[in-house]
């Protein structure tokens, strides 16, 4: 009975002793922006975190020989962005902060501590857009709850239905290159 602990103990710590079989290649790079306003001065603290996992295969694992090439293999990249505003740290997918345009006419969209606030041009009003489970957001203003999105070229897309005419109404802003 000893023999046999003993022997699966030996098996279990000779597992974890193996060489890693991945080349991990990882960055991590920190914005911090600091934003003036009549509110006093905020710091907003963005990381980015890219790493990089390709798995190591050789061509011709069987054979006899001393040196063996190395496959290529497909590489994962997985992103991750976390933004601080406010003490509040933020886990985001993509961040859509950015000015968007419609009618001439510039609206903000910027970080807060639950998702973005839409600012609308002058800064007076502001609207407020909560991502849900599914990727899409919840638009609110005062008078207004609209469905939205961002497109595959990063414009904001926003679904309104319309009791009056028993219609959802399509409104894109688009996003500003600057």
């Amino acid at each position: 009975m000893k023999t046999i602990i003993l022997g699966i103990t030996a098996v279990l710590f000779s597992l974890t002793i193996q060489a890693q079989n991945k080349n991990v290649k990882s960055e991590v790079k920190t914005t911090v922006t600091t934003v003036k306003d009549s509110q006093g001065e905020k710091k907003i603290v963005k990381t980015e975190k890219l790493k990089e996992v390709q798995n190591i295969e050789l061509k011709d694992a069987d054979s006899n020989a001393l040196n063996k090439e190395i496959q290529q293999t497909p590489v994962q990249v997985i992103s991750t962005t976390a933004v601080t505003a406010d003490g509040v740290t933020n886990m985001v997918d993509i961040d859509r902060s950015a000015y968007y345009e419609l009618n001439g006419q510039k609206y903000q969209v910027a970080l807060d501590q639950k998702g973005y606030n839409f600012i609308f041009p002058g800064g007076k009003e502001k609207g407020v857009l909560r991502k849900t489970k599914n990727n899409n957001y919840i638009y609110k203003t005062k008078d207004t709850t609209s469905f939205g999105y961002f497109n595959s070229n990063g414009d904001l897309v926003l679904e309104t239905y319309d009791d009056n005419t028993d219609q959802v109404k399509v409104t894109t802003y688009i996003m500003v290159k600057e």
